[in-house]
């Protein structure tokens, strides 16, 4: 097994189903980052998209919901995933996180549905 940590996007419901309402949007990005230990404790990093697009959003002087978001998000996600070596894909609707998944799978790099399924790395040291 590869001794490697993995970079992890976590990817699944942001704006989905929000209709823009800010609390809807707090509530689907704790879910996110709720996976995000469990990611950490296998050994590997995680990393959600909209940790970097919203504060490039933000220097823009735009939110989630204004226009450029649609320029901002997607394409943050896509580049992110130029780095990332897998994808955990968290349920609910999202165009985005499909869009993610579809991605990661075209450039050959696994999908997982679980923590569970994320290979554990052996501390170092471990026998």
């Amino acid at each position: 097994m590869n001794d490697k940590p993995m970079l992890i996007l976590i990817a699944g419901p942001y704006r989905s189903g929000t209709d823009g309402d800010p609390q809807s949007m707090a509530a689907n990005l704790a879910r996110l980052e709720s996976a995000a230990w469990p990611v950490f404790a296998a050994g590997h990093l995680p990393v959600i998209g909209e940790w970097i697009a919203l504060p490039v959003l933000s220097s823009a002087g735009a939110g989630p919901t204004d226009p450029l978001a649609g320029q901002v998000l997607y394409p943050t996600a896509d580049r992110l995933l130029t780095h990332c070596d897998a994808v955990l894909r968290l349920p609910g609707d999202s165009a985005g996180a499909d869009q993610d998944v579809a991605t990661a799978r075209r450039r050959g790099l696994p999908v997982y549905h679980d923590v569970s399924e994320i290979p554990r790395l052996t501390p170092q040291g471990a026998a």
